[in-house]
């Protein structure tokens, strides 16, 4: 199995979390929403080619639209083996957090 890296994690997430909305722009607009800070077209557009390639992602062009000047979206969709990878990930990251307790520092 393909190891992600962690901009590939969340960008794997985002599309779960989308659905069928899960294009370039509303993928970075979400991402901005969680994390607080603003992402790049192409800290997001790599991920999502990288993913697709090793097989977690999938895509297909949505409707034309006019407000887009007739053009369409690319919307992507998890694979089955990209469920199995977010699966995965999220017992690593369950157990990596599994009894963690905030320190205050400097009392």
């Amino acid at each position: 199995m393909y190891t992600l890296t962690r901009r590939e994690e969340q960008v794997l997430i985002s599309v779960w979390h989308l659905k069928e909305s899960a294009y370039l722009v509303a993928i970075r607009k979400y991402l901005t929403d969680i994390t607080g800070r603003l992402w790049s077209i192409g800290s997001i557009h790599k991920p999502l080619i990288i993913l697709e390639q090793n097989g977690y992602l999938a895509a297909y062009d949505g409707e034309a639209t006019p407000i887009r000047g007739g053009r369409s979206k690319k919307i992507y969709t998890v694979t089955k083996q990209g469920m199995a990878a977010l699966t995965q990930y999220k017992k690593v990251n369950d157990s990596l957090w599994a009894d963690f307790q905030e320190v205050e520092f400097g009392k």
